[in-house]
């Protein structure tokens, strides 16, 4: 059995990493809102968004339905994850979601753009290789800025190598705070989606108008479509990693204050075993000492 000294340090390297269990839960927790309220107002703002299109699409020749990617051009996939650890199968749940619902176009290997370290080197591991990668951002404020590096490198990417699909790879926080695996596709744009618009109400009874030119600003909506889907793809991602962290944290705190418990009963018996058995000398020493008292001195 352990030592006392033994048994009062691991108690002391417990307490101290709950102390650091606490302090990431209590992060998660306040960060999780944060993003929540992102992904809320990238609702509205996809809402705003749609509504644009609706005015652009009324009484306007419908462009032709997107070309149905030929195959012969490696598709690109965008896989959101996270660059730190300690968030449950986060990340390795969505790799495998990743490895069994990416293809190979012709014999192409598809382009990956990946957002997190963390995912990067479970991709690898995996043997996917990985064209482009980027931090995964601090707060809901940098969300924006990582979207049009990524929107950039699409761009460069239809350019260089002449890209028709691009699909995102992405959690989405569930009720329990268990994080799904999901995928959506970017390119080509869904026109079936944008038609059925032209089919909705308007809100109001005044539709409004526009004095610019319609293709100019059917071009600007749907810029602005594909920076908001990113957009609130990489806040659900974000929101679900801290909630999957979030209840990763709650677990360990659980299981490291019943294992602080035990370590507190088995520090006390041993100290009280320690005590008992010093008490017992203390005993021992004075019975031989009053037996050889009573004895007293041998005759001469």
């Amino acid at each position: 059995m352990p030592s006392l000294e033994q048994l009062g340090q691991q108690l002391a390297s417990l307490q101290e990493l709950q102390s650091v269990v606490h302090t990431m839960k209590v992060l998660s927790a306040a960060s999780i809102r944060q993003y929540e309220q992102a992904v809320q107002a990238l609702g509205e703002y996809d809402r705003t968004v749609e509504l644009g299109l609706h005015v652009v699409l009324r009484e306007r020749q419908r462009p032709p339905e997107a070309a149905i990617p030929s195959g012969q051009r490696p598709l690109a996939a965008i896989v959101l994850g996270s660059d730190h650890g300690l968030c449950g199968r986060f990340n390795e749940d969505l790799a495998v979601f990743v490895q069994d619902r990416l293809p190979t176009t012709a014999g192409h290997a598809p382009l990956l753009m990946v957002v997190g370290a963390r995912m990067v080197a479970r991709l690898e591991q995996a043997g996917l290789a990985v064209q482009a990668e980027f931090l995964v951002p601090g707060s809901a404020a940098r969300i924006a800025s990582c979207v049009q590096q990524i929107l950039l490198k699409i761009d460069a990417w239809r350019s260089a190598h002449g890209v028709e699909k691009v699909q995102i790879f992405y959690n989405r926080p569930q009720s329990g705070n268990l994080p799904r695996p999901l995928s959506r596709t970017l390119l080509p744009v869904n026109l079936r989606r944008l038609h059925r618009l032209e089919e909705a109400p308007w809100p109001s009874q005044v539709l409004p108008t526009f004095s610019m030119e319609r293709e100019q600003l059917f071009s600007a909506l749907l810029r602005q479509y594909f920076f908001v889907i990113l957009c609130r793809t990489c806040a659900e991602s974000l929101a679900s990693e801290h909630a999957s962290r979030l209840a990763a944290m709650r677990s360990a705190e659980a299981n490291l204050q019943d294992r602080v418990q035990e370590l507190g009963r088995t520090l006390r018996r041993v100290r009280q075993g320690q005590i008992t058995a010093e008490l017992l000398d203390v005993v021992a020493s004075y019975q031989a000492l009053m037996a050889a008292g009573s004895a007293g001195p041998s005759p001469a």
